[in-house]
C-alpha cells in the first residue's frame, strides 16, 4: 500500500507541480550559473548508495568544504536559493527519487556516506526502510541550520548531537511505520510549514 501511494501521488505531484518547476527553474538560471538540479549520493535501504534530486540553492562546488549548512544567511546560498529553502521548494524534486523507488514520501532523510560512517551498527537499522522527503526528525529539527549557526564547531555538533538525535528519532519511525503513520506525518508536516510561514 506505501509503494501504491508513494507511485500515485509522486506521479500526481510532478503534473500537478510542473509549472512550479518550470517558474523555479527559470529563476534559478537567471540568478547564479550552473545546473537547475543538485544532485548528491545519498545512503539509502539496504546500504545501497543513490543519487538525490534537488533544486540548486548554492553556488556551484560550495559542497566541496563543509556538509552541513549553517544559518540563514550561508554566503554559499544563492538569492533564489534563500528563498526556495525557506520553503522547502528545494525538496520538491526529490518526488522524482519517490516516483522511481529510491525514495518513499515519509522515511528517514537520507544522510551521505559521510555521516553514516559514524553510525553503529543499531544506527544502521534506519537502512532498513527506504528514505523519505519527510519524517518526524524533519519536523522537529526544520531549522537545523540555526541551531548549527550557534555551535563552536558545527560539524562535531552535528555528528555528537544532532545527528544522534535524529537517528533515534528515525528508528522510532522504523518501528512504528505504517501506511497511517505515515499519513500523519505528511498532515503534520504541511501543517508546520503553512503554520510558520
Amino acid at each position: 500500500m506505501k509503494r501504491i501511494f508513494d507511485i500515485i501521488a509522486s506521479g500526481l505531484g510532478l503534473v500537478v507541480l510542473l509549472p512550479v518547476f518550470l517558474l523555479i527553474s527559470i529563476w534559478i538560471k537567471l540568478d547564479s550559473k550552473g545546473p537547475v538540479f543538485y544532485r548528491q549520493v545519498r545512503v539509502g535501504k539496504n546500504n545501497k548508495d543513490f543519487k538525490i534530486f534537488k533544486f540548486r540553492s548554492m553556488y556551484v562546488d560550495s559542497d566541496k568544504g563543509s556538509l552541513v549548512t549553517i544559518g540563514g544567511r550561508d554566503p554559499r546560498i544563492t538569492r533564489s536559493g534563500y528563498f526556495i529553502r525557506k520553503y522547502k521548494l528545494d525538496e520538491l524534486p526529490q518526488l522524482m527519487n519517490v516516483f522511481v523507488g529510491d525514495m518513499s514520501l515519509v522515511g528517514p532523510r537520507p544522510e551521505v556516506r559521510h555521516y553514516v560512517n559514524y553510525w553503529t551498527e543499531e544506527q544502521m537499522h534506519v537502512l532498513d526502510v527506504r528514505p523519505g522527503i519527510t519524517d518526524p526528525a524533519s519536523i522537529k529539527y526544520r531549522n537545523e541550520n540555526e541551531l548549527l549557526e550557534g555551535a563552536e564547531d558545527p560539524e562535531k555538533y552535528y555528528i555528537e548531537t544532532i545527528m544522534q538525535e535524529k537517528i533515534k528519532l528515525y528508528l522510532e519511525y522504523v518501528e512504528k511505520s505504517s501506511f497511517f503513520y505515515d499519513m500523519k506525518i505528511i498532515f503534520k508536516t504541511f501543517w508546520t510549514i503553512i503554520k510558520e510561514r
